[in-house]
Protein backbone atom coordinates (compact mmCIF):
# COMPACT_ATOMS: atom_id res chain seq x y z
CA UNK A 1 0.00 0.00 0.00
CA UNK A 2 1.26 3.35 -0.63
CA UNK A 3 3.10 5.54 1.70
CA UNK A 4 2.30 9.16 3.15
CA UNK A 5 2.82 11.70 0.73
CA UNK A 6 5.42 13.86 2.05
CA UNK A 7 3.16 17.89 2.85
CA UNK A 8 4.14 20.75 -0.42
CA UNK A 9 4.25 24.23 0.10
CA UNK A 10 2.58 25.70 -2.20
CA UNK A 11 3.59 28.57 -4.39
CA UNK A 12 6.29 29.28 -2.69
CA UNK A 13 4.12 29.83 1.13
CA UNK A 14 5.53 27.77 3.50
CA UNK A 15 3.95 25.09 5.48
CA UNK A 16 4.30 27.63 8.67
CA UNK A 17 3.04 30.24 6.89
CA UNK A 18 -0.09 28.34 5.45
CA UNK A 19 -0.97 27.62 9.15
CA UNK A 20 -4.81 26.13 9.13
CA UNK A 21 -4.81 25.86 5.14
CA UNK A 22 -1.83 23.71 4.43
CA UNK A 23 -2.94 20.61 2.73
CA UNK A 24 -0.91 17.96 1.47
CA UNK A 25 -0.64 18.66 -2.46
CA UNK A 26 -0.54 15.20 -4.44
CA UNK A 27 2.01 14.93 -7.38
CA UNK A 28 0.97 15.07 -10.78
CA UNK A 29 2.21 11.59 -11.10
CA UNK A 30 -0.76 10.23 -8.95
CA UNK A 31 -2.82 11.07 -11.81
CA UNK A 32 -0.66 9.22 -14.05
CA UNK A 33 -1.14 6.28 -12.01
CA UNK A 34 -4.41 6.22 -11.47
CA UNK A 35 -4.86 6.43 -15.46
CA UNK A 36 -2.36 3.38 -15.97
CA UNK A 37 -4.63 1.48 -13.25
CA UNK A 38 -7.59 1.99 -15.28
CA UNK A 39 -5.75 1.34 -18.56
CA UNK A 40 -4.64 -2.39 -16.94
CA UNK A 41 -8.50 -2.97 -15.75
CA UNK A 42 -9.64 -3.21 -18.80
CA UNK A 43 -7.18 -6.29 -19.12
CA UNK A 44 -10.03 -7.73 -16.27
CA UNK A 45 -12.61 -7.90 -19.04
CA UNK A 46 -12.81 -10.03 -22.08
CA UNK A 47 -11.12 -12.06 -23.72
CA UNK A 48 -8.98 -12.31 -20.77
CA UNK A 49 -10.22 -15.79 -18.71
CA UNK A 50 -10.96 -15.33 -15.40
CA UNK A 51 -10.44 -11.86 -15.02
CA UNK A 52 -12.49 -11.36 -12.12
CA UNK A 53 -9.85 -12.24 -9.59
CA UNK A 54 -7.47 -9.57 -11.78
CA UNK A 55 -10.20 -6.92 -11.20
CA UNK A 56 -10.07 -7.87 -7.47
CA UNK A 57 -6.47 -6.58 -6.86
CA UNK A 58 -6.62 -3.86 -9.59
CA UNK A 59 -9.85 -2.38 -7.48
CA UNK A 60 -8.04 -2.85 -4.51
CA UNK A 61 -5.19 -0.76 -5.45
CA UNK A 62 -7.50 2.31 -6.77
CA UNK A 63 -9.17 2.09 -3.79
CA UNK A 64 -5.93 2.39 -1.83
CA UNK A 65 -4.46 5.22 -4.40
CA UNK A 66 -7.60 7.12 -3.74
CA UNK A 67 -7.13 7.08 -0.03
CA UNK A 68 -4.17 9.64 -0.66
CA UNK A 69 -6.55 12.47 -1.79
CA UNK A 70 -7.74 15.20 0.77
CA UNK A 71 -10.49 16.63 -0.93
CA UNK A 72 -13.11 15.88 -2.89
CA UNK A 73 -11.72 17.18 -6.04
CA UNK A 74 -8.55 15.34 -5.65
CA UNK A 75 -10.32 11.86 -5.33
CA UNK A 76 -12.69 13.44 -8.30
CA UNK A 77 -9.70 13.84 -10.53
CA UNK A 78 -8.52 10.34 -9.49
CA UNK A 79 -11.30 8.61 -10.06
CA UNK A 80 -11.36 10.07 -13.54
CA UNK A 81 -8.06 9.56 -14.22
CA UNK A 82 -8.66 5.81 -13.65
CA UNK A 83 -12.15 5.74 -15.91
CA UNK A 84 -10.29 7.27 -18.81
CA UNK A 85 -7.55 5.53 -18.84
CA UNK A 86 -10.06 2.10 -18.11
CA UNK A 87 -12.65 3.67 -21.45
CA UNK A 88 -10.01 5.08 -23.91
CA UNK A 89 -8.72 0.98 -23.76
CA UNK A 90 -11.67 -0.55 -23.30
CA UNK A 91 -14.03 1.07 -26.01
CA UNK A 92 -11.48 1.68 -28.49
CA UNK A 93 -12.97 -0.03 -30.98
CA UNK A 94 -15.38 3.00 -31.47
CA UNK A 95 -12.46 4.20 -33.72
CA UNK A 96 -12.92 1.35 -36.57
CA UNK A 97 -16.29 2.16 -36.70
CA UNK A 98 -15.82 5.76 -36.73
CA UNK A 99 -12.88 5.73 -39.51
CA UNK A 100 -12.74 2.19 -41.34
CA UNK A 101 -16.25 2.23 -41.81
CA UNK A 102 -17.25 5.83 -41.40
CA UNK A 103 -14.88 6.94 -43.67
CA UNK A 104 -14.22 10.02 -40.48
CA UNK A 105 -10.64 11.19 -41.17
CA UNK A 106 -8.13 9.44 -38.11
CA UNK A 107 -7.92 12.42 -36.17
CA UNK A 108 -11.12 13.20 -35.75
CA UNK A 109 -11.80 9.79 -35.44
CA UNK A 110 -9.52 9.76 -32.53
CA UNK A 111 -9.85 12.88 -31.04
CA UNK A 112 -13.84 11.61 -31.29
CA UNK A 113 -12.92 8.88 -29.06
CA UNK A 114 -10.92 10.58 -26.81
CA UNK A 115 -13.31 12.90 -25.67
CA UNK A 116 -16.02 10.04 -25.60
CA UNK A 117 -13.89 8.49 -23.11
CA UNK A 118 -13.45 11.77 -21.06
CA UNK A 119 -17.56 12.04 -20.74
CA UNK A 120 -17.55 8.39 -19.50
CA UNK A 121 -14.72 9.30 -17.03
CA UNK A 122 -17.26 11.93 -15.30
CA UNK A 123 -18.83 9.33 -14.11
CA UNK A 124 -15.86 7.54 -11.94
CA UNK A 125 -14.92 10.67 -11.14
CA UNK A 126 -18.91 11.41 -9.83
CA UNK A 127 -17.96 8.46 -7.71
CA UNK A 128 -14.82 9.54 -5.96
CA UNK A 129 -16.03 12.63 -5.63
CA UNK A 130 -19.03 11.48 -3.73
CA UNK A 131 -17.14 9.39 -1.59
CA UNK A 132 -14.93 11.56 -0.62
CA UNK A 133 -17.07 14.33 0.48
CA UNK A 134 -19.44 11.51 2.02
CA UNK A 135 -17.17 9.37 3.83
CA UNK A 136 -13.43 10.44 2.60
CA UNK A 137 -10.26 12.30 4.30
CA UNK A 138 -12.20 15.74 3.11
CA UNK A 139 -15.03 14.86 5.76
CA UNK A 140 -13.22 13.30 8.52
CA UNK A 141 -9.74 15.53 8.83
CA UNK A 142 -8.85 18.45 9.91
CA UNK A 143 -7.79 21.31 7.81
CA UNK A 144 -4.13 20.92 8.95
CA UNK A 145 -4.41 16.99 8.81
CA UNK A 146 -1.28 15.84 6.93
CA UNK A 147 -2.16 12.08 6.67
CA UNK A 148 -3.25 10.12 4.56
CA UNK A 149 -7.00 9.25 4.88
CA UNK A 150 -7.55 5.82 6.82
CA UNK A 151 -10.24 3.47 5.28
CA UNK A 152 -12.81 2.60 7.78
CA UNK A 153 -16.29 0.37 7.66
CA UNK A 154 -18.68 3.43 6.23
CA UNK A 155 -15.91 4.93 4.11
CA UNK A 156 -15.93 0.97 2.35
CA UNK A 157 -19.37 1.01 2.33
CA UNK A 158 -19.79 4.28 0.84
CA UNK A 159 -17.53 3.76 -1.71
CA UNK A 160 -19.34 0.40 -3.18
CA UNK A 161 -22.29 2.41 -2.77
CA UNK A 162 -21.02 5.54 -4.78
CA UNK A 163 -19.45 3.50 -7.75
CA UNK A 164 -22.76 1.58 -8.20
CA UNK A 165 -24.50 4.95 -8.50
CA UNK A 166 -22.09 6.21 -10.61
CA UNK A 167 -22.25 3.37 -12.82
CA UNK A 168 -26.11 3.32 -12.94
CA UNK A 169 -26.11 7.35 -14.22
CA UNK A 170 -23.58 5.89 -16.97
CA UNK A 171 -26.21 3.32 -17.74
CA UNK A 172 -28.90 5.81 -17.89
CA UNK A 173 -27.99 9.44 -18.55
CA UNK A 174 -28.60 10.29 -22.11
CA UNK A 175 -29.54 6.83 -23.17
CA UNK A 176 -26.85 5.63 -21.14
CA UNK A 177 -23.69 3.44 -21.89
CA UNK A 178 -22.77 1.00 -19.42
CA UNK A 179 -20.82 -0.94 -21.55
CA UNK A 180 -17.19 -2.21 -19.05
CA UNK A 181 -19.41 -1.54 -16.05
CA UNK A 182 -17.21 -3.43 -13.62
CA UNK A 183 -19.67 -6.76 -12.68
CA UNK A 184 -19.37 -8.09 -16.19
CA UNK A 185 -15.71 -8.84 -15.51
CA UNK A 186 -16.92 -11.12 -12.37
CA UNK A 187 -19.08 -13.30 -15.32
CA UNK A 188 -16.40 -16.25 -14.50
CA UNK A 189 -14.96 -14.48 -11.25
CA UNK A 190 -15.20 -14.96 -7.55
CA UNK A 191 -18.40 -12.56 -7.45
CA UNK A 192 -20.73 -14.10 -10.13
CA UNK A 193 -22.97 -15.11 -7.79
CA UNK A 194 -24.76 -12.10 -7.00
CA UNK A 195 -25.85 -11.48 -10.18
CA UNK A 196 -29.18 -13.13 -10.17
CA UNK A 197 -29.77 -11.76 -6.42
CA UNK A 198 -28.70 -8.25 -7.45
CA UNK A 199 -27.35 -7.62 -11.28
CA UNK A 200 -24.36 -6.62 -13.01
CA UNK A 201 -24.47 -3.12 -10.75
CA UNK A 202 -24.99 -5.00 -7.75
CA UNK A 203 -21.63 -7.00 -8.57
CA UNK A 204 -19.74 -3.86 -8.82
CA UNK A 205 -20.83 -2.87 -5.41
CA UNK A 206 -19.98 -6.12 -3.54
CA UNK A 207 -16.52 -5.56 -6.04
CA UNK A 208 -15.87 -2.52 -4.73
CA UNK A 209 -17.00 -3.35 -1.04
CA UNK A 210 -14.59 -6.29 -0.98
CA UNK A 211 -11.82 -4.51 -2.01
CA UNK A 212 -12.17 -1.75 0.04
CA UNK A 213 -12.29 -3.94 3.12
CA UNK A 214 -9.24 -5.73 1.34
CA UNK A 215 -6.96 -2.32 1.39
CA UNK A 216 -8.81 -1.25 5.37
CA UNK A 217 -7.35 -5.07 6.64
CA UNK A 218 -3.76 -4.24 4.93
CA UNK A 219 -3.36 -0.59 5.97
CA UNK A 220 -4.41 -1.52 9.64
CA UNK A 221 -1.76 -4.23 9.36
CA UNK A 222 0.63 -2.00 8.19
CA UNK A 223 0.16 0.76 10.71
CA UNK A 224 -0.03 -1.75 13.14
CA UNK A 225 3.38 -3.14 12.50
CA UNK A 226 4.95 0.49 12.12
CA UNK A 227 3.72 1.06 15.57
CA UNK A 228 5.46 -2.10 17.08
CA UNK A 229 8.35 -1.18 15.74
CA UNK A 230 7.94 2.56 17.13
CA UNK A 231 7.53 0.40 20.36
CA UNK A 232 10.52 -1.72 20.01
CA UNK A 233 8.34 -4.16 22.37
CA UNK A 234 6.85 -1.99 24.65
CA UNK A 235 3.43 -2.91 26.54
CA UNK A 236 0.66 -1.87 23.63
CA UNK A 237 -2.57 -2.09 25.75
CA UNK A 238 -4.27 -1.76 22.24
CA UNK A 239 -2.93 -5.01 20.42
CA UNK A 240 -6.44 -6.95 20.52
CA UNK A 241 -7.89 -4.04 18.95
CA UNK A 242 -5.44 -4.11 16.58
CA UNK A 243 -5.81 -7.09 15.80
CA UNK A 244 -9.40 -6.74 15.50
CA UNK A 245 -9.17 -4.07 13.00
CA UNK A 246 -6.98 -5.80 10.43
CA UNK A 247 -8.90 -9.44 11.25
CA UNK A 248 -13.00 -8.32 10.97
CA UNK A 249 -12.67 -6.17 7.31
CA UNK A 250 -10.22 -9.15 6.17
CA UNK A 251 -12.74 -11.85 7.42
CA UNK A 252 -15.16 -9.86 5.69
CA UNK A 253 -13.99 -10.09 2.54
CA UNK A 254 -13.16 -13.19 2.42
CA UNK A 255 -16.72 -14.10 3.70
CA UNK A 256 -17.91 -12.13 0.88
CA UNK A 257 -16.08 -13.98 -1.75
CA UNK A 258 -16.89 -17.53 -0.39
CA UNK A 259 -20.90 -16.39 -0.51
CA UNK A 260 -20.58 -15.71 -4.31
CA UNK A 261 -18.80 -18.97 -4.96
CA UNK A 262 -21.54 -20.68 -3.52
CA UNK A 263 -24.49 -18.42 -4.90
CA UNK A 264 -23.40 -19.90 -8.32
CA UNK A 265 -24.72 -23.55 -6.98
CA UNK A 266 -28.42 -21.92 -6.14
CA UNK A 267 -31.00 -22.83 -8.60
CA UNK A 268 -33.40 -19.28 -9.13
CA UNK A 269 -35.26 -20.94 -12.26
CA UNK A 270 -36.37 -24.25 -13.09
CA UNK A 271 -36.64 -26.17 -16.62
CA UNK A 272 -39.90 -25.44 -18.74
CA UNK A 273 -41.47 -27.00 -21.53
CA UNK A 274 -39.36 -29.39 -23.99
CA UNK A 275 -35.25 -28.35 -25.37
CA UNK A 276 -35.50 -26.44 -28.20
CA UNK A 277 -33.29 -27.69 -31.11
CA UNK A 278 -31.92 -23.66 -32.84
CA UNK A 279 -29.79 -23.26 -35.75
CA UNK A 280 -28.04 -19.85 -35.61
CA UNK A 281 -26.69 -18.46 -38.83
CA UNK A 282 -24.04 -16.20 -38.98
CA UNK A 283 -23.40 -14.64 -42.75
CA UNK A 284 -20.17 -12.86 -42.29
CA UNK A 285 -21.48 -9.84 -44.70
CA UNK A 286 -18.79 -7.37 -45.25
CA UNK A 287 -20.28 -4.10 -43.96
CA UNK A 288 -19.19 -2.25 -47.17
CA UNK A 289 -21.04 -4.56 -48.87
CA UNK A 290 -24.12 -4.72 -46.47
CA UNK A 291 -26.36 -1.43 -48.15
CA UNK A 292 -24.52 -1.87 -52.22
CA UNK A 293 -27.32 -3.03 -54.38
CA UNK A 294 -25.17 -6.07 -55.16
CA UNK A 295 -24.23 -6.74 -52.00
CA UNK A 296 -27.76 -7.00 -50.87
CA UNK A 297 -28.65 -9.34 -53.08
CA UNK A 298 -25.93 -11.61 -52.47
CA UNK A 299 -26.81 -11.46 -48.73
CA UNK A 300 -30.53 -12.19 -49.32
CA UNK A 301 -29.30 -14.97 -51.68
CA UNK A 302 -27.17 -16.21 -49.46
CA UNK A 303 -29.42 -16.69 -45.79
CA UNK A 304 -32.29 -18.00 -47.91
CA UNK A 305 -29.82 -21.16 -48.84
CA UNK A 306 -28.48 -20.92 -45.05
CA UNK A 307 -31.85 -20.39 -43.77
CA UNK A 308 -33.95 -23.67 -46.18
CA UNK A 309 -30.46 -25.68 -45.52
CA UNK A 310 -31.96 -27.64 -42.35
CA UNK A 311 -34.81 -27.48 -40.01
CA UNK A 312 -34.84 -26.81 -36.46
CA UNK A 313 -37.53 -26.02 -33.67
CA UNK A 314 -35.93 -22.09 -34.24
CA UNK A 315 -33.59 -20.49 -36.59
CA UNK A 316 -32.42 -17.19 -36.32
CA UNK A 317 -30.35 -14.78 -38.43
CA UNK A 318 -28.30 -12.07 -37.31
CA UNK A 319 -29.63 -8.17 -37.25
CA UNK A 320 -30.72 -6.69 -41.00
CA UNK A 321 -29.72 -9.98 -42.03
CA UNK A 322 -31.78 -8.78 -44.95
CA UNK A 323 -31.38 -5.34 -45.51
CA UNK A 324 -34.95 -4.62 -47.29
CA UNK A 325 -37.99 -3.69 -45.90
CA UNK A 326 -39.96 -5.95 -44.93
CA UNK A 327 -42.72 -5.42 -47.25
CA UNK A 328 -40.20 -5.19 -50.14
CA UNK A 329 -39.04 -8.88 -49.82
CA UNK A 330 -37.77 -10.68 -52.71
CA UNK A 331 -40.91 -12.98 -53.71
CA UNK A 332 -38.44 -16.04 -53.96
CA UNK A 333 -37.01 -15.61 -50.50
CA UNK A 334 -40.55 -15.05 -49.06
CA UNK A 335 -42.14 -18.06 -50.76
CA UNK A 336 -39.34 -20.42 -50.39
CA UNK A 337 -38.91 -19.38 -46.35
CA UNK A 338 -42.74 -19.68 -46.04
CA UNK A 339 -42.58 -23.34 -47.56
CA UNK A 340 -39.65 -24.76 -45.67
CA UNK A 341 -41.11 -23.38 -42.19
CA UNK A 342 -44.54 -24.91 -43.24
CA UNK A 343 -43.19 -28.51 -44.29
CA UNK A 344 -40.36 -28.60 -41.60
CA UNK A 345 -42.26 -27.27 -38.64
CA UNK A 346 -39.20 -24.78 -38.06
CA UNK A 347 -39.93 -21.44 -36.80
CA UNK A 348 -37.71 -18.37 -38.47
CA UNK A 349 -36.51 -15.11 -36.84
CA UNK A 350 -35.06 -12.86 -39.32
CA UNK A 351 -33.75 -9.15 -39.34
CA UNK A 352 -34.82 -6.80 -41.62
CA UNK A 353 -36.11 -3.47 -41.85
CA UNK A 354 -39.91 -1.92 -40.92
CA UNK A 355 -41.72 0.17 -41.89
CA UNK A 356 -45.19 1.88 -42.76
CA UNK A 357 -46.09 2.42 -46.14
CA UNK A 358 -48.71 5.62 -46.66
CA UNK A 359 -51.71 5.31 -49.11
CA UNK A 360 -49.47 8.21 -51.04
CA UNK A 361 -46.38 5.01 -50.80
CA UNK A 362 -44.64 7.17 -48.90
CA UNK A 363 -42.44 5.01 -45.80
CA UNK A 364 -42.51 6.38 -42.48
CA UNK A 365 -41.71 5.33 -39.31
CA UNK A 366 -38.51 2.95 -40.32
CA UNK A 367 -37.46 0.36 -37.52
CA UNK A 368 -34.65 -2.33 -36.72
CA UNK A 369 -36.87 -5.02 -36.13
CA UNK A 370 -37.51 -9.09 -36.07
CA UNK A 371 -39.73 -10.82 -37.99
CA UNK A 372 -40.73 -14.22 -37.16
CA UNK A 373 -42.74 -16.94 -39.12
CA UNK A 374 -44.33 -20.01 -37.50
CA UNK A 375 -45.18 -23.13 -39.19
CA UNK A 376 -48.46 -23.21 -39.87
CA UNK A 377 -49.83 -19.79 -39.23
CA UNK A 378 -49.82 -16.98 -42.04
CA UNK A 379 -49.25 -14.41 -38.68
CA UNK A 380 -46.05 -12.78 -39.05
CA UNK A 381 -44.33 -11.65 -35.54
CA UNK A 382 -42.72 -8.55 -35.16
CA UNK A 383 -40.27 -7.01 -33.08
CA UNK A 384 -38.74 -3.65 -32.60
CA UNK A 385 -35.84 -2.50 -31.50
CA UNK A 386 -36.61 0.41 -28.23
CA UNK A 387 -33.84 1.02 -27.27
CA UNK A 388 -31.96 2.88 -30.24
CA UNK A 389 -27.82 3.37 -30.38
CA UNK A 390 -27.30 7.05 -31.01
CA UNK A 391 -25.57 8.35 -33.94
CA UNK A 392 -26.19 4.86 -35.51
CA UNK A 393 -30.08 4.87 -35.33
CA UNK A 394 -30.61 8.01 -34.00
CA UNK A 395 -29.11 11.70 -34.41
CA UNK A 396 -29.15 13.42 -30.91
CA UNK A 397 -30.12 16.99 -31.11
CA UNK A 398 -27.59 19.53 -32.08
CA UNK A 399 -25.17 16.73 -33.27
CA UNK A 400 -26.19 16.32 -37.25
CA UNK A 401 -23.19 17.66 -38.16
CA UNK A 402 -20.95 15.21 -36.35
CA UNK A 403 -23.42 12.63 -38.46
CA UNK A 404 -22.10 14.83 -41.99
CA UNK A 405 -18.43 13.94 -41.22
CA UNK A 406 -19.09 9.95 -41.66
CA UNK A 407 -20.36 8.36 -45.34
CA UNK A 408 -22.96 6.42 -43.46
CA UNK A 409 -26.52 5.63 -44.36
CA UNK A 410 -27.81 6.81 -40.71
CA UNK A 411 -31.40 8.19 -40.16
CA UNK A 412 -33.98 8.41 -37.48
CA UNK A 413 -35.36 5.41 -36.55
CA UNK A 414 -39.15 4.91 -34.76
CA UNK A 415 -38.60 3.02 -31.05
CA UNK A 416 -40.88 0.01 -30.25
CA UNK A 417 -42.73 -0.66 -26.93
CA UNK A 418 -40.35 -1.21 -24.14
CA UNK A 419 -42.10 -3.97 -23.16
CA UNK A 420 -43.35 -6.40 -26.30
CA UNK A 421 -44.72 -9.45 -26.42
CA UNK A 422 -42.57 -12.71 -26.83
CA UNK A 423 -42.14 -15.02 -30.21
CA UNK A 424 -43.72 -18.38 -29.22
CA UNK A 425 -41.91 -21.36 -30.66
CA UNK A 426 -43.38 -24.53 -29.91
CA UNK A 427 -44.91 -24.18 -26.77
CA UNK A 428 -41.59 -22.19 -25.55
CA UNK A 429 -42.40 -18.16 -25.10
CA UNK A 430 -38.51 -16.40 -26.66
CA UNK A 431 -38.22 -13.16 -25.87
CA UNK A 432 -35.96 -11.25 -28.35
CA UNK A 433 -33.60 -7.95 -28.55
CA UNK A 434 -31.32 -6.54 -31.29
CA UNK A 435 -27.86 -5.48 -31.11
CA UNK A 436 -26.38 -3.48 -27.84
CA UNK A 437 -30.33 -3.49 -25.90
CA UNK A 438 -28.97 -6.75 -24.52
CA UNK A 439 -26.31 -4.32 -22.30
CA UNK A 440 -29.33 -3.33 -20.15
CA UNK A 441 -30.32 -4.92 -18.06
CA UNK A 442 -32.93 -3.56 -16.45
CA UNK A 443 -35.01 -3.39 -19.77
CA UNK A 444 -34.19 -7.41 -20.19
CA UNK A 445 -35.73 -8.17 -16.24
CA UNK A 446 -38.91 -5.70 -17.06
CA UNK A 447 -39.37 -7.51 -20.50
CA UNK A 448 -39.38 -11.13 -18.34
CA UNK A 449 -41.39 -9.26 -15.26
CA UNK A 450 -43.93 -7.35 -17.17
CA UNK A 451 -44.75 -9.83 -19.84
CA UNK A 452 -47.97 -11.60 -19.41
CA UNK A 453 -46.35 -14.97 -20.85
CA UNK A 454 -42.73 -14.78 -19.52
CA UNK A 455 -40.07 -15.82 -21.61
CA UNK A 456 -38.06 -19.06 -21.14
CA UNK A 457 -34.82 -18.46 -23.61
CA UNK A 458 -33.43 -15.21 -24.74
CA UNK A 459 -32.22 -14.61 -28.04
CA UNK A 460 -29.92 -11.64 -29.43
CA UNK A 461 -29.81 -10.62 -32.85
CA UNK A 462 -26.85 -8.09 -33.88
CA UNK A 463 -24.26 -6.72 -36.12
CA UNK A 464 -20.60 -6.35 -34.58
CA UNK A 465 -19.03 -5.86 -38.65
CA UNK A 466 -19.41 -2.56 -37.46
CA UNK A 467 -16.32 -2.81 -35.20
CA UNK A 468 -14.11 -4.95 -36.92
CA UNK A 469 -12.06 -7.86 -35.19
CA UNK A 470 -11.72 -6.12 -32.04
CA UNK A 471 -12.00 -6.81 -28.66
CA UNK A 472 -15.68 -5.27 -28.56
CA UNK A 473 -16.76 -8.85 -29.88
CA UNK A 474 -15.67 -10.72 -26.84
CA UNK A 475 -16.65 -7.93 -24.65
CA UNK A 476 -20.20 -8.25 -26.00
CA UNK A 477 -20.27 -12.03 -25.70
CA UNK A 478 -19.16 -11.38 -21.46
CA UNK A 479 -22.62 -8.63 -21.49
CA UNK A 480 -25.31 -11.56 -22.98
CA UNK A 481 -23.47 -14.58 -20.07
CA UNK A 482 -24.16 -11.55 -17.39
CA UNK A 483 -27.77 -11.20 -18.42
CA UNK A 484 -28.10 -15.24 -18.63
CA UNK A 485 -26.80 -14.94 -14.80
CA UNK A 486 -29.04 -12.28 -14.24
CA UNK A 487 -32.10 -13.94 -15.23
CA UNK A 488 -31.46 -17.34 -15.31
CA UNK A 489 -32.43 -17.92 -18.62
CA UNK A 490 -30.43 -19.12 -21.44
CA UNK A 491 -29.26 -16.82 -23.91
CA UNK A 492 -29.19 -17.19 -27.69
CA UNK A 493 -26.82 -14.91 -29.96
CA UNK A 494 -27.14 -14.94 -34.25
CA UNK A 495 -24.36 -12.01 -35.07
CA UNK A 496 -23.39 -11.17 -38.87
CA UNK A 497 -19.45 -11.75 -38.00
CA UNK A 498 -19.04 -12.88 -34.75
CA UNK A 499 -19.34 -13.89 -31.94
CA UNK A 500 -22.59 -16.02 -32.81
CA UNK A 501 -22.85 -18.48 -29.41
CA UNK A 502 -25.32 -20.27 -27.30
CA UNK A 503 -25.27 -19.55 -23.70
CA UNK A 504 -27.14 -21.67 -20.86
CA UNK A 505 -28.89 -20.61 -18.24
CA UNK A 506 -25.77 -20.49 -15.39
CA UNK A 507 -23.87 -17.99 -18.11
CA UNK A 508 -22.06 -20.36 -19.73
CA UNK A 509 -21.17 -20.68 -23.52
CA UNK A 510 -22.53 -24.19 -24.68
CA UNK A 511 -21.36 -23.46 -28.26
CA UNK A 512 -20.18 -20.62 -30.35
CA UNK A 513 -18.82 -19.94 -34.31
CA UNK A 514 -15.63 -18.76 -34.87
CA UNK A 515 -15.10 -14.80 -35.79
CA UNK A 516 -15.40 -14.01 -39.15
CA UNK A 517 -16.53 -16.98 -40.69
CA UNK A 518 -19.36 -18.17 -42.26
CA UNK A 519 -21.36 -21.49 -40.71
CA UNK A 520 -24.51 -22.39 -38.75
CA UNK A 521 -24.18 -23.35 -34.70
CA UNK A 522 -26.51 -26.44 -33.95
CA UNK A 523 -27.67 -26.53 -30.67
CA UNK A 524 -30.39 -27.83 -28.06
CA UNK A 525 -31.07 -25.20 -25.34
CA UNK A 526 -33.69 -25.87 -22.27
CA UNK A 527 -35.89 -22.77 -21.47
CA UNK A 528 -37.15 -22.14 -18.13
CA UNK A 529 -39.17 -20.22 -15.58
CA UNK A 530 -39.84 -18.52 -12.19
CA UNK A 531 -37.70 -15.11 -11.31
CA UNK A 532 -34.81 -14.39 -9.83
CA UNK A 533 -34.63 -11.77 -7.61
CA UNK A 534 -33.10 -9.64 -9.58
CA UNK A 535 -35.62 -10.07 -12.09
CA UNK A 536 -38.07 -9.00 -9.47
CA UNK A 537 -36.65 -5.71 -8.05
CA UNK A 538 -34.52 -4.24 -11.01
CA UNK A 539 -31.85 -2.26 -9.98
CA UNK A 540 -33.83 -0.72 -7.32
CA UNK A 541 -32.36 -2.94 -4.56
CA UNK A 542 -28.80 -1.78 -4.83
CA UNK A 543 -29.82 1.78 -5.93
CA UNK A 544 -31.85 2.07 -2.52
CA UNK A 545 -29.19 0.03 -0.08
CA UNK A 546 -26.40 2.65 -2.07
CA UNK A 547 -28.00 5.66 -1.47
CA UNK A 548 -29.47 4.83 2.39
CA UNK A 549 -25.79 4.26 2.55
CA UNK A 550 -24.37 7.49 1.32
CA UNK A 551 -27.07 9.53 3.64
CA UNK A 552 -25.61 7.88 7.01
CA UNK A 553 -22.11 8.39 5.43
CA UNK A 554 -22.43 12.51 4.97
CA UNK A 555 -24.45 12.78 8.58
CA UNK A 556 -22.97 10.29 10.47
CA UNK A 557 -19.49 9.91 9.43
CA UNK A 558 -17.78 13.15 10.83
CA UNK A 559 -19.06 12.40 14.04
CA UNK A 560 -17.81 8.56 13.82
CA UNK A 561 -14.32 9.66 12.57
CA UNK A 562 -14.18 12.30 15.71
CA UNK A 563 -15.02 10.15 18.34
CA UNK A 564 -12.60 7.25 16.83
CA UNK A 565 -9.46 10.27 16.86
CA UNK A 566 -10.81 10.96 20.61
CA UNK A 567 -11.61 14.58 19.56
Amino acid sequence: MADPITSRSRSGVSASAAGDTRARTLPRWHYLVALIAGAANTLSFAPTPHGGWLQLVIFAFFFAWLARTTSWKSAALTGGAFGFGNFVTGVWWLYVSMHYFGGMAAPLAGAALVLFSLYLAIYPALAAGMWSFCAGHARHSAADDDLPFSPTWHGALAFASAWAIGEWLRGTVFTGFPWLASGYAQVDGPLAGYAPVVGVYGVGWMLALVAALIVQALLRLLRSRHAAADTRGSDRPNAKGNIVSIVVPGGVALALIVIGLLLTLVQWTVPANAPLTVRLLQGNVKQEMKFEEAGMRAAIDQYQQMITSKPADLIVTPETAIPVLAQQLPAPFASAVREFADSTGTSILFGAIGGTITPEGQVIDYTNSLFGLTPGSHDVYRYDKHHLVPFGEFVPWGFRWFVNLMNIPLGDFYRGAPVQKPFMVHNQPVSVNICYEDIFGEEIARNIRESATPAGVLVNSTNLAWFGDTIALDQHLQIARMRSLETGRPMLRATNTGTTAAIDAQGRVIGRLAPYTIGSLDVTVQGTSGNTPYVTSGNNTVLAVSLLLLAFGFAFGPGIARRRNGK
